[in-house]
C-alpha cells in the first residue's frame, strides 16, 4: 500500500478536482469519502492491535460510505457511481470476511480493505472529468 502521505495528497487533489470541475454526484463522492477517511482516521485501533480483529470503527465509515455511494448510484444517470459502490461492496465484504474467519492475516484483511480506495479515487477523477468535457460541448452546442 501507498503511505499515508500519499493517501492524504491523492485524497485532497482527487477531491479538490470533483470540487472544481465536478457536477453534485462527483462533489458528494468526494465529500464521502473525505468523511470515510476522517471516520476512519478517528476510529482506527492502535497500530499494534490494528487488523488483528474486526475493526468496528473502520467497518462502520464503510458502510457509510457503502450508503452514500449507493445513493448516488440510484439517483443519478451516470454509470461511473455504480463502479463505485461496487468497489466499497468489496471494501465492506473485508470485514465481513475477517468476521467469518478470525484467523485471517491481519495484512491480508488490511490490503483488502484498504486497495479499491484507489480505484475509487481514479473513477471519481475520471467521472469528473468526463462531466466537465460534457458539460463544455453541452454549453459549446447551446450558444452556437
Amino acid at each position: 500500500m501507498l503511505s499515508p502521505t500519499t493517501y492524504w495528497i491523492l485524497l485532497f487533489a482527487v477531491s479538490a478536482y470533483a470540487f472544481a470541475r465536478g457536477r453534485l454526484d462527483e462533489r458528494l463522492a468526494a465529500v464521502i469519502c473525505i468523511f470515510a477517511t476522517f471516520v476512519t482516521w478517528i476510529f482506527n485501533s492502535p497500530l499494534h492491535e490494528r487488523f488483528a480483529n474486526v475493526e468496528l470503527g473502520v467497518f462502520a465509515a464503510d458502510i457509510l460510505a457503502l450508503v452514500g455511494f449507493t445513493f448516488i448510484a440510484l439517483r443519478t444517470d451516470r454509470f461511473w457511481p455504480l463502479w463505485v459502490a461496487g468497489l466499497q461492496l468489496t471494501t465492506t465484504m473485508a470485514h465481513i470476511l475477517k468476521a467469518i474467519d478470525i484467523d485471517l492475516l491481519p495484512q491480508a484483511y488490511a490490503a483488502a480493505a484498504r486497495f479499491w480506495v484507489y480505484p475509487i479515487f481514479l473513477i471519481i477523477v475520471v467521472g469528473t472529468w468526463r462531466s466537465h468535457r460534457r458539460a463544455e460541448r453541452e454549453r459549446r452546442f447551446t450558444t452556437a
